[in-house]
């Protein structure tokens, strides 16, 4: 009997970690929307919003302008967690017509509203901003890059907000497509405030492994999902995503992670969808 329980206990602290793991990560889901959609996700399981930076916190009008959407997030029944879409296209983030004054001063108001309202990562995708033009440079593109994000880090700091590389498929950029040089930009910075991003439906482009996140390790800071033939809602083309959340648990993954899908019908798929994600992140 004594052997017996001893067996039970072995098999208990053998899974414990995979299904606290389990349960913390599907509490860290959220969905690339309006705030205004923050009831909805919140009904179906959903901790927080992933807001449009460059359209939300409006860096480029003043603060009256943005008063309405402070005021809208202050109201929000989930929190606004992070922002994607930084950058817009006319800041050239790489080439011949960086203007880094520019860069950083819009970053910093950014950054500034952003703490107001409570985002806490800033994804730093912006595939048209950091396409490196035709003519110039790989080489000299990526220290600009990496200096940038250097300054951008430190501006992080200053605010409490992590910022995020993400790599994006060919089709969307020229600068980064993949895990693994997203981490080598990374630890290039090496700074905290500067993590990497994994997004399944532009690894899943680019055929990169799940492997890349275990090489990434706490690098890690946040995930995007989506799946891969339609960028559509989990769930709905029946993507496998298991190697990915295993890569996950085996670096005892501690961020969050978003749907950035194409939706059909908003309020039944994004409910289908986390049901779905749950189920795999349980596998």
């Amino acid at each position: 009997m004594k052997n017996r329980n001893i067996q039970i206990y072995i098999v208990i602290c053998l899974f414990m970690p995979l299904c606290l793991f389990s349960q913390d990560l599907c509490d860290r889901i959220g969905v690339c929307t309006s705030v205004k959609n923050a009831p909805l996700l919140k009904r179906a399981g959903c901790s927080y919003v992933e807001i449009g930076i460059n359209s939300f916190l409006m860096p480029n009008r003043d603060d009256d302008a943005f008063a309405a959407n402070l005021k809208e997030a202050s109201e929000s029944e989930l929190p606004a967690l992070a922002g994607n879409t930084f950058f817009p296209g006319d800041i050239k983030l790489v080439g011949p017509e960086v203007d880094m004054e520019k860069t950083l001063r819009f970053a910093e108001t950014a950054m500034k509203r952003g703490k107001e309202i409570g985002v806490k990562i800033f994804v730093l995708g912006s595939g048209g901003a950091r396409r490196i033009p035709d003519d110039f440079e790989q080489e000299k593109a990526i220290v600009q890059f990496i200096d940038l994000c250097k300054q951008l880090a430190l501006l992080g700091e200053k605010y409490d907000i992590v910022i995020v590389v993400e790599p994006l498929r060919k089709q969307e950029t020229n600068l980064i497509h993949t895990v693994r040089q997203g981490t080598e930009i990374v630890r290039a910075v090496n700074h905290p405030n500067l993590r990497v991003l994994a997004d399944f439906y532009h690894m899943m482009c680019e055929d990169e492994d799940a492997q890349a996140i275990v090489e990434a390790g706490d690098l890690l800071y946040h995930c995007h999902i989506a799946e891969k033939a339609e960028r559509t809602a989990p769930g709905v083309k029946g993507d496998d995503f298991t190697p990915y959340f295993k890569a996950l648990k085996e670096i005892n993954y501690k961020g969050s992670i978003s749907l950035e899908c194409n939706w059909k019908n908003f309020e039944e798929e994004v409910v289908q969808a986390i049901a779905e994600m749950k189920r795999q992140i349980n596998r």
